[in-house]
């Protein structure tokens, strides 16, 4: 599992995640990655679900607990692009309908403004 980060306009951190989101490295790059954002200032974290291969139920669980954890520290978590078979897994585990899920990058900046939260000084 391959994961970059960037951010974008309206202090929003993107999440590039690339490969298996699996038990063993995956799901731990995916803890760490979400423990040092949501640790760190950041209030708008969107996870790019498009480059995962696969997802099992360690990725799942790390996933949603990834999500709460920066939620109960205050930050807004979104997901884009998850595609093919991962969509499927996390529709039939019903994660999907739980989180915002957008198809468009510039969409999903976009919905950080529009949800109420003015973009924080910077």
């Amino acid at each position: 599992m391959r994961v970059d980060i960037r951010e974008v306009k309206q202090d929003v951190i993107v999440v590039d995640l690339d490969g298996a989101l699996v038990a063993g490295v995956g799901d731990e790059v995916l803890r760490e990655t979400m423990n040092e954002l949501a640790t760190s200032e950041w209030e708008r974290i969107l996870l790019n679900l498009s480059g995962v291969t696969r997802i099992d139920s360690a990725g799942i669980g790390e996933l949603v607990a990834g999500i709460r954890m920066a939620q109960g520290l205050g930050c807004t978590v979104k997901l884009l692009k998850p595609e093919g078979r991962v969509a499927s897994v996390l529709k039939l585990s019903q994660i999907l309908p739980l989180y915002e899920i957008y198809d468009s990058e510039d969409a999903a900046i976009e919905s950080f403004a529009t949800n109420g939260e003015a973009p924080a000084a910077g």
